[in-house]
């Protein structure tokens, strides 16, 4: 018998000393970064554990064993999802597989809800420990997709304050981590800097516009936008307008509104990405409802938010009650208040959002009045997200 018992303490101290496996999912760049730092962190926590799953470059150079690219899921609108559908489901079963094979210690799957949820549901029916890191947004669109979620996490990493409330009514553990972009941004960012670096003059007036970083929202937005852009150049005198692109295809889009835009050509220039650079250098950002606008608030600058959607879908939308929010911009939501304007759907015309943005450019006090709140949302939302998620999830991997 007691030969027995060594044995089995044995058996139980092989079982102890095997390496943590840990395994992670993201679907796109941002996920890939978010990856990337989350694993870090983790090894700084478990030296010899082993990181395994679908991710980009900057997760495979953190350590991570990448059995698919992230690129394989990189894939955006109805009608490529559709066209893809038939290789994700096989991707994501045959991941699945492998995942059950391996037996990690704990799952991850990054953002990417249509792939990583559905996932995380089969892993944790099947005994994996489960988290879900980046919640979609539901303070905004149903609310009860935050049970659903549940279904599939054993724990939620948000990266919003408002949203570990929104869970708890559905018993759902949730943890604000924070926002890792609030986390790599200045609480001061140097403005006569970024103006040096895109080469323009200290002291000029500069208007960014970011109509968005996809072809669907630039055809929707661009020609309102640079059309607002042409109105308010007739009032500002020497006025810049800084316009980034986030791919070829975008560009070749907006070069085509620009051609056909009131705008001067010489008053307009078009830059490869660098969208933080044209928020920091702007005296007023123009920019479509989204993280873009987050990015603005911690940059530090005013803006004027402005959105349309289909008009079908804004009906249904509407009657269907599936909206849960008064105010959309994150700024907005995170402060509880209206402090950057939006022109929504009706309200998003040339001429309204001209007269918004004019007002920013004339009133300074209400400028200077902006910045000690986008700092304490800045501050509210820096916690060393990475760090933060880390904890969280080596919590969970030591719960019985």
């Amino acid at each position: 018998m007691p030969r027995l018992h060594r044995t089995r303490r044995q058996a139980a101290a092989a079982v102890t000393a095997q390496p943590r496996r840990i395994a992670l999912c993201a679907g796109e760049a941002s996920g890939d970064i978010l990856g990337a730092g989350l694993t870090e962190r983790l090894r700084e926590r478990f030296a010899d554990a082993e990181f395994a799953g679908i991710g980009g470059p900057a997760m495979r150079a953190a350590g991570m064993d990448t059995w698919h690219d992230a690129s394989e899921l990189a894939v955006m609108g109805l009608s490529e999802v559709l066209a893809h559908l038939p290789r994700l489901l096989r991707l994501r079963r045959q991941f699945r597989q492998r995942l059950l094979a391996w037996r990690p210690d704990v799952f991850i799957g990054i953002d990417a809800p249509d792939f990583n949820l559905g996932l995380e549901r089969k892993l944790k029916r099947r005994g994996i420990r489960t988290v879900h890191y980046v919640s979609p947004s539901v303070w905004a669109w149903r609310q009860g997709r935050a049970a659903k979620i549940g279904r599939s996490a054993d724990r939620v990493l948000c990266l919003f304050p408002m949203e570990p409330a929104i869970y708890a009514q559905h018993g759902v553990d949730a943890r604000f981590v924070g926002h890792p972009m609030a986390d790599a941004m200045p609480l001061n960012p140097d403005r006569r800097r970024a103006r040096i670096e895109l080469g323009l003059a200290e002291d000029g007036p500069v208007l960014a516009v970011l109509p968005g970083s996809r072809i669907g929202e630039i055809t929707r937005l661009g020609e309102i936008f640079l059309a607002a852009a042409a109105q308010v150049s007739h009032q500002i005198d020497g006025l810049r307008v800084l316009v980034p692109v986030a791919t070829p295809a975008c560009r070749e889009r907006i070069e085509q509104q620009i051609a056909a835009s009131p705008l001067h050509p010489g008053q307009v220039r078009l830059l490869d990405g660098q969208a933080r650079e044209a928020m920091v250098a702007a005296d007023v950002v123009l920019l479509a409802s989204g993280t873009a606008t987050l990015e603005t608030m911690l940059a530090k600058r005013p803006m004027v938010v402005g959105y349309r959607i289909a008009p079908s879908t804004y009906r249904i939308v509407k009657a269907l009650g599936l909206l849960k929010v008064d105010r959309y911009a994150l700024p907005n939501v995170l402060a509880g208040d209206t402090i950057a304007p939006e022109l929504m759907q009706d309200d998003c015309t040339p001429e309204k959002l001209a007269a918004t943005v004019l007002a920013w450019f004339h009133d300074k006090d209400a400028v200077a009045a902006l910045e000690p709140i986008y700092r304490d949302l800045h501050l509210a939302l820096r916690r060393d997200a990475s760090a933060s998620a880390a904890e969280a999830v080596a919590e969970l991997m030591a719960t019985p």
